[in-house]
């Protein structure tokens, strides 16, 4: 069974007015804490990563379509990398580490979630937002 979330994601002078489109992300199970929410997105994203590295396309093309959904989230990229597969372990590290360093910011609606022990106030249309607050975090 999986959980639907949806996730808005700023970086801090950029996007402008833009009015951002929460992206739906399917997990595993409900998160309760601040933790269980960036460890199932972590888990989420490096099995995404992973699995579409290889896809073994010689030339990437978007349709105007998957320009349009990558435009919502504010970056268009047609870059397969290739390489090592990401790690589940070091990556969910890294995700925990700079929360706890203040290189993003996470809130569920309106009320930040400023502890990784922080409970979530679900609510039926719940959105959560991540913002960058430093040009180095990579996304």
């Amino acid at each position: 069974m999986s959980f639907t979330i949806y996730v808005r994601m700023k970086k801090l002078g950029k996007q402008k007015g833009a009015d951002l489109q929460p992206i739906p992300f399917e997990l595993d199970t409900k998160p309760q804490t601040v933790r269980e929410l960036l460890i199932g997105l972590t888990r989420l994203g490096v099995k995404q990563y992973n699995a579409r590295k290889d896809e073994g396309q010689l030339l990437s093309y978007l349709t105007k379509e998957e320009i349009a959904q990558q435009a919502q989230r504010g970056k268009i990229t047609s870059g397969l990398r290739g390489g090592a597969d990401a790690k589940e372990d070091q990556a969910i590290e890294n995700t925990l580490q700079c929360f706890e360093d203040g290189i993003y910011r996470v809130f569920a609606g309106e009320q930040e979630l400023a502890a990784l022990s922080d409970m979530i106030p679900w609510t039926d249309d719940m959105i959560f937002t991540f913002i960058r607050l430093t040009m180095l975090s990579g996304w």
